[in-house]
């Protein structure tokens, strides 16, 4: 069964991204775009336009042309807009790089995109500099001053006027995130100006955002979730987006307060903190309206929690890298027995579930994978033709690699990656369901569930638990108990400081996974 949104198709510009991105510049005029969160320093839609012309034309006199990779490494600020915009202008591609990667894993995004320039800031020298030496970055431009690199401020010493660049929005590449890297050596993603502007527009079509809101820029713009949901939607959608460079609980409640923040882009482990941490009641955040989470499932009773604490709609959507942002999203009110769905698929777009084993179509409420297809599908992973192959079917079918299922309406709930499955005795373990049973108990802060070796049944689900109150581990396997079937049952438990996760807010399980293998082979 093939899933299609009701409502009419959209009419998607056949434009540029930044072009898009700009098209209410002139209206909006000195209202403020970005706002630096920590400092207070403002740009407005003026002045972003006024950078955006000078950075293209400050590229092109650099030699840097279309086609031409430029690695953005830099935490959330308000220059990110005008260096992924002022690239895009030009014809470049915007290779974003995670702001916790190492001199190494630097290496690999600069030689595999084959980065011509890099744009970064003095704190990051200590890793860019060696990394950028290695691989032939021919000139580091830097936000401020360091040695060893052009301060980026020469880039926008012009004219403001650049070559005219013919840009195929269909087929020219204007972005290339690398994928999380929580399995494996992370890939490259191709998009190109239709797949960002599709999914942008798609995605605003259902929901209830204006230009009367201001948003919160907290998740890292490097990652999808960051860079076409929150930093160009909301410049396309005309409001103000105040920015913070790291996550800080007490300095993200201040900005709340401060700018009265009206929209919060989150993941699953924000809106726990939000829903559970004492430093909420001391600061008001009665001007927060709507909440929407992403990235990985967030589970029905910590989403009502979140809701009901900061009294605000929250509503799932989904999506990945490799489509550009959000296929699926909830309309605004979610229906109370929709509670916990991702959404129905956004207009001009397909999905369906399927067998994982079989490959058979599946029908309403029947666990398989997800698919999907649209224009915001990826062109494919940057030189790798193989694992292309393997994700994109030969009828241009995406194949998320994630497991969930569509209801009588079209709703859609994902329940967890296939190969994040706990395979207990063969049946499949889902490890995000019991996750979201375990954050639901008052006395737990955190919690991961990973696969654990086990001679009899091959995988046991094993918790690691930050608590926020005393309880055994004993204590701990009931409570889950009672609410799973047996085989979910979660048969090992480990109290531990934190749980490791990537910068987006997903839970790295490889690292728990290979300390859990290192423990039981010793």
């Amino acid at each position: 069964m093939i899933f299609e949104n009701n409502d009419p198709g959209v009419a998607v510009p056949k434009k540029d991204l930044t072009s898009v991105v700009l098209q209410r510049v002139d209206e909006l005029g000195d209202k403020s775009a970005l706002i630096d969160g920590t400092s207070g320093r403002a740009l407005s839609y003026n002045e972003l336009s006024f950078q955006i012309k000078h950075l293209a034309a400050g590229l092109n006199q650099r030699g840097f042309k279309k086609g031409d990779v430029c690695a953005v490494f830099c935490p959330n600020l308000p220059e990110y807009a005008t260096i992924f915009l002022g690239v895009a202008a030009v014809g470049g591609i915007n290779t974003t790089v995670n702001s916790l990667y190492s001199t190494n894993d630097l290496i690999h995004q600069f030689t595999d995109s084959r980065a011509k320039f890099l744009i970064t800031i003095p704190a990051f020298m200590d890793r860019a500099l060696p990394a950028a030496d290695k691989c032939g970055i021919e000139e580091i431009f830097v936000l401020g001053e360091a040695e060893g690199a052009t301060p980026f401020s020469e880039l926008l010493k012009n004219d403001g006027i650049a070559p005219e660049v013919t840009i195929d929005p269909k087929n020219d590449l204007v972005a290339l995130p690398y994928s999380s890297g929580t399995t494996g050596l992370s890939k490259g993603v191709m998009l190109t100006h239709e797949n960002l502007v599709s999914d942008m527009v798609l995605t605003t079509s259902i929901n209830t955002i204006t230009d009367k809101d201001v948003l919160i820029g907290v998740l890292p713009f490097f990652h999808i979730y960051g860079m076409v949901l929150i930093l160009n939607l909301a410049i396309y959608r005309g409001v103000t987006l105040v920015t913070m460079p790291r996550f800080d609980l007490e300095q993200f409640l201040q900005i709340v307060e401060k700018y009265k923040i009206t929209c919060l882009n989150l993941v699953p482990p924000l809106v726990l903190a939000l829903s559970k941490h004492p430093l909420v009641d001391n600061y008001d955040v009665s001007s927060i309206r709507l909440i929407s989470s992403g990235a990985a499932p967030l589970g029905q009773e910590l989403e009502q929690a979140c809701a009901d604490r900061l009294n605000c709609q929250i509503y799932q959507g989904y999506g990945l890298t490799e489509v550009a942002g959000a296929s699926h999203v909830n309309t605004i009110p979610v229906p109370s027995d929709k509670v916990g769905a991702v959404g129905q698929v956004v207009p001009n777009t397909y999905s369906k579930i399927i067998d994982t084993e079989s490959g058979k179509e599946l029908g309403i409420n029947e666990q398989g994978e997800v698919l999907i297809k649209g224009p915001h599908v990826m062109k494919g992973y940057l030189n790798n033709e193989e694992a292309t192959k393997h994700c994109i079917d030969g009828d241009g079918w995406f194949h998320t690699g994630d497991i969930g299922y569509a209801d009588e309406d079209g709703y859609f709930f994902i329940v967890d990656r296939v190969k994040e499955l706990i395979k207990y005795k063969a049946y499949q373990v889902a490890p995000a369901e019991l996750e979201a049973i375990l954050v639901s108990h008052e006395a737990i802060a955190d919690a991961a569930v990973i696969p654990s070796p086990d001679e009899e049944a091959g995988e046991i689900p094993k918790g690691f638990i930050v608590l926020s109150s005393e309880i055994s581990a004993e204590e701990i396997m009931k409570f889950v108990a009672e609410q799973v079937a047996p085989h979910k049952k979660i048969r090992k438990i480990e109290i531990v400081d934190e749980i490791p996760k990537s910068a987006s807010g997903k839970i790295l399980r490889r690292v728990l996974v290979e300390q859990e293998r290192e423990k039981v082979s010793k």
